[in-house]
């Protein structure tokens, strides 16, 4: 019999990418895990790590183990959803990840209708950056999460989680009051290729959407502020100090001498729910769904 917590271990190294990495997500000591796999090893007659510059890799056999081995993961999870059919009611606690705009527009107003409806349920907001939000769905620490799509993610595909599509976040050109495209109903980001720009920082998921932005209108943005916080952004362009990019979702500080311009080059984000795979037929995650479909929509509008 296949020890699956020793498989866990294995799916872990897979994810994280090193020993190390999922020894540390999983609360072992980097000596443990290691052990957990060659125990694996040797229970199943294969070579699951081998030598790979200074570290190690997944053998061809570990990574064939690994499709079944979410396989097995996500067939558990389907039993588990099985034997709770009967519990229609959403009750109990539901654990919910997000970025900051995804926090504060959508699931700061979800866990509050959900309290009114469902008093039985215990929604519990954790805020943090994307890639933590698949880290903790994998670890199984959290029910449901809205992701900003990036290409560092899962692919689609991934059979370990179930990402879906919730709205579409267009940028708004951002200036200063006063600027030329302020009284605009709308500007094309060409008009604003030879002023300074104020734009996300390099390790920030709507960098490259700024910048494909730029280059889609045939420029490369003189980039002289970065910010991390969309409100930093804001109080820099009302400084007078450029122009950005800013999500239509993201919140800035009232009564800033600034005006958002829609772009005629309609550049966006995609905005998706992620649970692990089957997560969304638990009634808890389907109430939250429904909850974010309408809340999606109003913000759209």
């Amino acid at each position: 019999m296949i020890d699956l917590r020793r498989l866990h271990v294995l799916r872990a190294v897979a994810h994280y990418g090193t020993v190390t990495a999922a020894a540390r997500a999983l609360h072992f000591t980097p000596s443990a895990a290691s052990q957990q796999i060659r125990q694996l090893a040797r229970d199943l007659g294969v070579d699951l790590l081998e030598p790979h510059g200074r570290g190690v890799r997944l053998t061809a056999a570990a990574e064939s183990l690994l499709e079944h081995a979410d396989a097995i993961e996500a067939r558990w999870d389907e039993a588990e959803l099985d034997l709770r059919a009967g519990e229609g009611t959403p009750a109990g606690p539901l654990r919910v990840t997000g970025f900051p705009v995804a926090v504060s527009v959508l699931l700061a107003p979800m866990a509050a209708r959900l309290r009114e409806r469902h008093p039985r349920l215990s929604v519990r907001i954790r805020e943090v950056e994307v890639a933590e939000s698949f880290d903790r769905l994998f670890e199984g620490e959290s029910d449901l999460a809205v992701v900003e799509a990036t290409p560092s993610n899962p692919p689609a595909a991934d059979a370990r989680f179930d990402q879906r599509p919730l709205l579409d976040d267009p940028f708004d050109l951002v200036v200063p009051e006063g600027h030329p495209l302020a009284g605009r109903d709308g500007a094309d980001l060409a008009d604003v290729a030879h002023e300074p720009w104020i734009a996300p920082v390099p390790q920030s998921p709507c960098r490259p959407h700024v910048m494909s932005a730029c280059g889609a209108a045939g420029f490369t943005p003189d980039v002289v502020h970065h910010a991390l916080d969309w409100n930093v952004t804001a109080h820099l362009v009302a400084h007078g100090l450029g122009v950005a990019l800013v999500p239509r979702l993201a919140q800035l500080t009232p009564e800033l001498p600034i005006v958002r311009v829609p772009c005629v080059n309609r550049p966006h984000r995609k905005l998706l729910t992620c649970t692990r795979s089957g997560g969304h037929r638990r009634a808890a995650v389907a109430a939250a769904l429904e909850e974010l479909r309408t809340l999606a929509a109003a913000a759209v509008a």
